[in-house]
């Protein structure tokens, strides 16, 4: 195997698709700054907000689409608005989940263990930063 192709599965590999729910258009919000930084980073991304819209050329959509090959989903919602999320954030079957500050959520989070979903209550931001992503 040549070099080059040898990179690209490797560099495919640190690539973590990554849904976001709770996106916003909005480059106030810590969201719509985790979009911009995952894509800075490699990351292909998949946004999901309250309304239609678009952000650093990703659409935000308001369904809830088929995800294959999905690594991470991050949180921008709040407990209480993630409860319509349950069903589908499990039929995904992410790796794991990142509760950024102000969405934990114990149900969830017992509910996604016990499909072997490792669930973490962390920054996305603070994570991308310092490499822990």
């Amino acid at each position: 195997m040549h070099r080059f192709e040898t990179y690209r599965i490797f560099a495919r590999k640190l690539m973590k698709k990554t849904l976001v729910i709770g996106a916003s258009e909005n480059n106030n919000r810590y969201s719509n700054m985790a979009m911009q930084r995952l894509l800075n980073y490699s990351h292909p991304i998949v946004a999901i907000g309250k309304k239609t819209g678009e952000a650093y050329e990703t659409e935000i959509r308001i369904d809830k689409p088929a995800i294959n090959d999905l690594d991470t989903i991050t949180l921008y919602v709040n407990a209480q608005n993630q409860k319509a999320f349950y069903d589908y954030i499990i039929e995904l079957k992410p790796k794991r989940i990142i509760f950024n500050p102000g969405t934990e959520n114990p149900e969830l989070m017992e509910k996604a263990e016990a499909v072997g979903i490792e669930c973490i209550e962390a920054c996305t931001l603070v994570m991308l930063n310092t490499n822990q992503y």
